[in-house]
């Protein structure tokens, strides 16, 4: 048997709310102190969980917040480069990650491994794996190889998923009936009442970040909204 880490993460996180705290290259809140009082006024504001990108903001989001820390590692921007390798899945457990998020898709990884290289590294390390996927046929696939939970992360970004302007729901409602893991609802969720319908069409668990955390998208949103 390898290691594995207490299910209580995943209790902890059924029916509630996860917060993605990051910030896109460039923008002013992207600083890990700035992204550390994100997470903690996430806390406070009723969050199960947080998600956080890179090593150095998940280990100083640890040690700040009472919560589990989902970590990512963004490398790149093209195919696949939420934490593209087993280099950098490990990179985050090591840093206090409880559960460790990565693309999923069916695209090739950069270091020629395959996602469940990835699931089984993490899971000897004592970490969880969330998948993030396009499509339900991915998202079956990853829960086949490993994965602790499937995430809706990449619907409409990646190939093979339809682009649209609101949450996929199609697919939150496909993988729960055809995966026996936790499926999270993540993109686009953002008012309450699309949350809760993340969860009526059976998501276990919802991320929400623009919506919350993204003070410079959101402006920019009403400052167009009053553009002649």
């Amino acid at each position: 048997m390898t290691p594995r880490r207490p299910a209580s993460p995943l209790t902890a996180l059924t029916g509630r709310l996860i917060v993605s705290c990051q910030a896109p290259p460039g923008d002013p809140m992207r600083d890990t102190g700035t992204l550390v009082r994100m997470a903690r006024s996430a806390q406070a504001g009723g969050a199960a969980a947080v998600r956080v990108n890179e090593p150095e903001v998940v280990e100083a989001t640890a040690a700040a917040v009472d919560l589990p820390v989902i970590g990512l590692w963004k490398d790149g921007d093209t195919g696949v480069y939420i934490t593209p390798t087993v280099r950098h899945a490990l990179a985050l457990v090591d840093a206090g990650a409880a559960i460790v998020a990565a693309d999923a898709t069916a695209r090739p990884r950069p270091d020629g491994s395959t996602f469940a290289d990835l699931v089984a590294a993490v899971h000897a390390g004592g970490g969880l794996v969330m998948a993030d996927v396009a499509t339900a046929d991915e998202g079956r696939e990853a829960a086949a190889q490993g994965a602790d939970l499937v995430s809706t992360t990449l619907s409409g970004y990646a190939p093979g998923s339809p682009r649209q302007t609101l949450p996929d729901l199609e697919l939150v409602a496909a993988l729960a009936r055809s995966v026996e893991v936790p499926v999270v609802a993540e993109g686009r969720i953002a008012t309450p009442e699309q949350a809760a319908a993340a969860l009526a069409a059976g998501a276990t668990s919802v991320v929400v970040g623009t919506a919350i955390t993204a003070p410079t998208a959101l402006t920019r949103l009403f400052a167009a909204g009053l553009t002649p």
